[in-house]
């Protein structure tokens, strides 16, 4: 067991830990970018590839990712404490060693499933360590800011991933080179993890010492629902990934049907995580100074608007803007999501109700693929993109009717 450091020599904050919070931002970068390899070319690889044509089949991968994504996030939470973030988060990149390798000589769709599977894994234990490492280090004063920077690392890189392996399939074909990245992404991010992070309990038992906030009845239920803002927001993070699974399998899809090129189709599929990620770099530090209830109403708004509109878009353009529009929406929910429930838990259990946050709103991903799926198969695309900008648009009324 490595020493640590004495309780009274820990500081909290932002300026006290930024060497520290900036390797954390790094190795997210990295964990963020194993997402972006899957998001513009997958759908392409399991139709012309594999011959699936099914949209639920399709979108299978994102069910299989998102459950797995959202248990092993509960479970980051509950071990959190136990075992130490840094020791999630290593065990989080050695899971995530053989995915590009199984991406590039996948030889049936059973495959990819397997890889997802293990990205579901990768990304629990991984970018949950790194989101509660950093909300333990700043402390509560600037948790919205803190956020924000995380999760722009995490989704600018997967807007860079996305382009990237979009582009590289247009030059050199679907595999494997696109899925080379992927390997670049795990050395770095293990090795780092392994030689520069390091754990932060000691900050959780030295803001513990002063917190005011009640300990919860029963964290999982007050998470889930009975707590009017820790439900809140966990009903808003389901219904947010919701439609982002349904973005991240429909709409190649959609953009295929429609003649865009593979170059094309990177390239939107890019924007929308690029604007979520730079936004966030103004979203979070506005989570500190507006009320968080408005912030996250107006977000769930935007996307629900977007989502509408984008049942109607026909062109390039068209669709390059409702994407950066949906992005922002996003931006304003994500940082504000962890934030509010930091701002709304005891640092002892923080860890735990940010992993059952985690879980239902990762489950968004599998409920939104199989939404948007069976509704696509049965009607068309357009009707399954309404269909969740209605459940969007629900969301944010129950923010604004529930939440104090």
């Amino acid at each position: 067991m490595p020493k640590t450091q004495p309780i009274k020599d820990i500081k909290l904050g932002l300026k006290e830990n930024w060497k520290q919070f900036t390797i954390l931002v790094i190795v997210n970068a990295f964990v963020g970018g194993m997402v972006g390899l899957e998001r513009s070319i997958l759908p392409e690889i399991a139709e012309k590839e594999f011959g699936l044509a099914v949209k639920t089949v399709i979108l299978s991968f994102i069910i299989v990712f998102g459950v797995t994504k959202a248990i092993t996030n509960y479970y980051a939470g509950v071990l959190a404490n136990k075992y130490g973030r840094k020791n999630l988060l290593i065990l989080g990149w050695l899971f995530g060693i053989p995915i590009p390798f199984v991406l590039m000589y996948a030889p049936d769709w059973n495959w990819i499933i397997v890889a997802n599977v293990l990205l579901g894994i990768n990304q629990g234990l991984a970018w949950s360590s790194t989101v509660v490492m950093k909300i333990d280090l700043v402390g509560e004063k600037q948790r919205g800011f803190a956020m924000g920077l995380n999760e722009f690392a995490g989704y600018i890189s997967v807007a860079a991933v996305a382009f990237l392996t979009g582009y590289i399939a247009g030059e050199y074909g679907l595999r494997p080179y696109p899925f080379y990245i992927g390997v670049v992404l795990v050395v770095f991010g293990l090795l780092s993890s392994v030689f520069l992070v390091k754990d932060t309990r000691g900050h959780v038992a030295k803001e513990g010492k002063f917190s005011k906030v009640p300990l919860l009845n029963n964290v999982f239920w007050d998470t889930t629902w009975k707590h009017k803002n820790l439900g809140s927001v966990s009903q808003a993070g389901l219904v947010n990934n919701l439609n982002d699974g349904m973005v991240w399998g429909i709409f190649p899809i959609l953009l295929a049907s429609k003649y865009f090129t593979i170059q094309e189709i990177g390239i939107i599929t890019a924007i929308y995580p690029a604007v979520w990620g730079i936004g966030q770099l103004f979203t979070g530090k506005m989570a500190d100074k507006y009320p968080k209830k408005q912030m996250m109403f107006y977000g769930m708004l935007v996307q629900a608007i977007a989502l509408f509109m984008l049942a109607y878009a026909d062109s390039f353009s068209q669709y390059v803007v409702l994407s950066a529009f949906l992005g922002w929406g996003t931006a304003m929910v994500y940082p504000t999501f962890l934030a509010s429930i930091a701002e709304n838990t005891n640092p002892t259990d923080r860890a735990k109700s940010i992993g059952i946050f985690r879980l239902w709103r990762d489950m968004g991903y599998a409920i939104g693929a199989i939404l948007t799926g069976l509704i696509a198969d049965y009607y068309n695309i357009n009707i399954a993109i309404l269909f969740i900008g209605i459940l969007t648009l629900i969301s944010s009324v129950i923010i604004k009717v529930r939440m104090k």
